[in-house]
């Protein structure tokens, strides 16, 4: 069985796109549709921009959205899931080349999400680190014993955890980290603290973008984020999708059930290869590949 997984924020590269845009006219349209919904041009900025004007959360979000949804578009009858998942952003991706989401709708949500999400990280100083080589347990357990604001973000795969939270919890979370044995507690250059408390206000915010968004079951499952598990029924698509952004990314788990569940092929469809590790690093047995 073949499971399709979308990329999340940092796969992003200046130039991506640019050949699907070239190169195929519905994938022409479609991102001419995109610049007339975003209200400006995000094609010049992924075609031709400098990778500081990529970096910003209001670009990134959709420039990766589109990379992935438009080319699974394109490879019509090549396309062919029979479970799909997406990393954090991704799984707005997934949602919407399985049919869940209108391109449109999944396109103004994605836009809708970044800029709640910029707005809630310049409320307070926050950020994310990369713990490596230590279990999910210890991770957890050292946490819980530093002040302020400070919980697992991503469990990326065994080994690679992504924390989230206070700067100056951050701070006090890796020097323990490392004192225990993590191979390294390196903060992330990001613009705040996703999937974890700190977000908070962007939640709120993009609550009521998602209620009022007509959510269709998808054509195959969904492995959503947050509880790692097979979602086709609309109204648990929707309230996964608001908890998603305090939740963390589950994706390890996520791709263990994926496996249990029949899955002996990942194929990544968007920019970067970054998934096809994390699924190499969760199950050796498996396939991986990618189309960019």
């Amino acid at each position: 069985m073949k499971a399709y997984v979308f990329p999340g924020q940092g796969a992003q590269f200046v130039g991506m796109g640019k050949d699907l845009y070239d190169n195929n006219p519905v994938a022409r349209e479609m991102f001419e549709k995109a610049n007339e919904i975003l209200g400006f041009r995000i094609t010049d900025i992924m075609f031709e921009g400098t990778d500081e004007d990529l970096k910003q959360t209001r670009v990134t979000q959709p420039a990766i959205f589109l990379h992935s949804v438009i080319l699974a578009k394109t490879l019509g009858e090549d396309f062919t899931p029979d479970m799909v998942a997406g990393h954090s952003l991704g799984e707005f991706s997934a949602l919407t080349a399985a049919g869940a989401l209108s391109f449109e709708d999944g396109l103004r949500l994605v836009s809708a999400r970044a800029q709640a999400m910029q707005k809630a990280c310049e409320l307070k100083p926050s950020t994310m680190a990369a713990v490596l080589a230590l279990p999910d347990e210890k991770v957890e357990e050292i946490l819980s014993t530093v002040d302020g604001v400070v919980v697992c973000a991503n469990y990326n795969c065994p080994g690679q955890i992504v924390i989230s939270g206070e700067v100056e919890a951050i701070d006090a979370a890796c020097e323990k980290l490392l004192a225990a044995g993590a191979k390294r507690a390196l903060k992330l250059k990001v613009g705040g603290a996703f999937h974890s408390p700190v977000m908070e206000p962007a939640r709120e915010e993009l609550a009521k973008a998602i209620e009022a968004t007509e959510v269709h079951a998808p054509s195959v499952p969904v492995y959503q984020n947050v509880d790692a598990l097979p979602h086709t029924d609309p109204a648990e698509i929707k309230a996964n999708l608001v908890a998603q952004l305090t939740a963390p990314v589950r994706w390890t788990q996520s791709v263990k059930n994926m496996v249990a569940d029949g899955a002996t092929e990942f194929i990544e469809v968007g920019p970067g290869k970054v998934l096809q590790g994390l699924v190499a690093k969760i199950d050796r047995n498996v396939a991986t590949s990618g189309r960019q």
